[in-house]
């Protein structure tokens, strides 16, 4: 999916469907984290795309007034 088009589909969510989602794009941060440091060096490259991912919808909650 696009940036444009992921940018559509969040502004589109009210504030607690980007809450929610940004909590779950956490967790899987965190368990990414964990398994990077026990030595599964898969794992490492997938955190960095999650992190903007997070940034992003932070962005949106913060043009809707709401704090992230």
């Amino acid at each position: 999916m696009k940036v444009t088009e992921q940018r559509t589909e969040l502004r589109g969510m009210t504030v607690d469907e980007l809450g929610k989602r940004a909590h779950e794009l956490d967790d899987q941060i965190f368990r990414l984290r964990i398994q990077n440091s026990m030595g599964q060096a898969e794992a490492g490259h997938k955190v960095r795309p999650l992190r903007k991912q997070i940034a992003r919808i932070r962005t949106v909650m913060r043009e809707k007034g709401a704090k992230g």
